[in-house]
Parts: C-alpha cells; sequence; structure tokens
C-alpha cells in the first residue's frame, strides 16, 4: 500500500498484500481528504470492504482509477468526409478523417487524430490527459496543434509540408517528425 498527498485528494494504490487491519490504520490517521483509490494487484474484498468502511465512518470521497500503464481507449470513430470550417468532432477515443479538415474546423479526441487528407484545422489529440496520443496526417499545416495540456503553434514562415508528418509529445514539448520514410533514404 502506499498513500499520498495530491492537490485534491489523498492517493491510495492497494497492490493486495494489504490486510483490513492495515488499512484501517492508515486511513485512521489520515488526512480529511477524497479518497482517489488505484487496486494495482489482486486485492481481496475485504481489504476493500475495509477501505470504504473507513471512508464511510469519516464520511470521506472514495474514486476508484484504472491503474497506471493501462491506457482505456473506448472505441475509434471514423469520419468519412471532409470537416468544413465550425464543424467539430469530438470523441473520447481516436478519430480517423478519411478526408480534410479545413482552417476553422475542429477534432477533438481522448486518443489520437488521424488524417486521411490535409490538417488545416485545429487538431487536440490525448484531450483527457494522455500525453501519449499522437496526430498523424498525410498533410499537416495545422496552425495549431494540441496534445493533452501542450500547445504546439506554427510560425507564420512555416514551410509547406513534405509528405505524412506526425506529432507526439516528446519531453515537455511538441515534436512534429516525417511519418512513413525511411531513414536515411
Amino acid at each position: 500500500m502506499r498513500l499520498r498527498a495530491t492537490l485534491g485528494a489523498l492517493a491510495i494504490r492497494l497492490d493486495g498484500n494489504e490486510t483490513p487491519e492495515e488499512l484501517s490504520a492508515a486511513l485512521a490517521e489520515a488526512p480529511e481528504m477524497p479518497l482517489e483509490v488505484e487496486i494495482a494487484g489482486a486485492t481481496p474484498g475485504s481489504v476493500v470492504q475495509a477501505l470504504l468502511e473507513a471512508a464511510a465512518s469519516r464520511n470521506l470521497e472514495v474514486r476508484f482509477r484504472p491503474p497506471r500503464g493501462e491506457r482505456r481507449v473506448p472505441h475509434t470513430e471514423v469520419v468519412d468526409h471532409t470537416l468544413r470550417s465550425g464543424q467539430r468532432i469530438a470523441s473520447a477515443g481516436t478519430v480517423v478523417v478519411l478526408g480534410d479538415v479545413n482552417p476553422g474546423a475542429e477534432v477533438v479526441a481522448g486518443g489520437d487524430v488521424i488524417v486521411v487528407g490535409k490538417l488545416r484545422g485545429l487538431a487536440h489529440a490525448g484531450a483527457e490527459g494522455n500525453e501519449q496520443a499522437t496526430i498523424w496526417a498525410l498533410e499537416l499545416a495545422a496552425k495549431q496543434l494540441r496534445i493533452a495540456g501542450h500547445v504546439a503553434v506554427a510560425p507564420e514562415d512555416a514551410p509547406a509540408p513534405a509528405g505524412p508528418e506526425r506529432a507526439r509529445v516528446e519531453g515537455d514539448q511538441i515534436v512534429i517528425e516525417p511519418w512513413g520514410r525511411r531513414q536515411g533514404a
């Protein structure tokens, strides 16, 4: 078991080695904050029951979250037409656009954004905080890209794209790289 205070909650990670007594004792001394619980190992029902009872006795909110490293993308949404100015597509999963995304159009996805055409509108991949998400386009000419909480703005004198490209987060910034070409060729 691991306990740590975060900005808005007390994060608890259950590994499966805890006993109901250990958990109850730890929560009795914990600060009065909402509990954010991650079950990372095979945890007996008695431990979860002890957690819920200890939280209820102190009137603490309990939120369960998926284990770290698990990336849940619910589905892929396919848009089979070009998006015009003013149109917006939003999905919790990956979005594939079979056409162009024109200036003034938006694509917002919890997963990746894949454009089989020209991307000139706004694309926001990983909108729910997924920094592993990417933006792919046959022609990447967007004025602004967003991945999770990162934003990239194209310079005014940006050269025209020279083929398919991919945008991804590296370090603390969005990088754009050629996609589909062999290195050194």
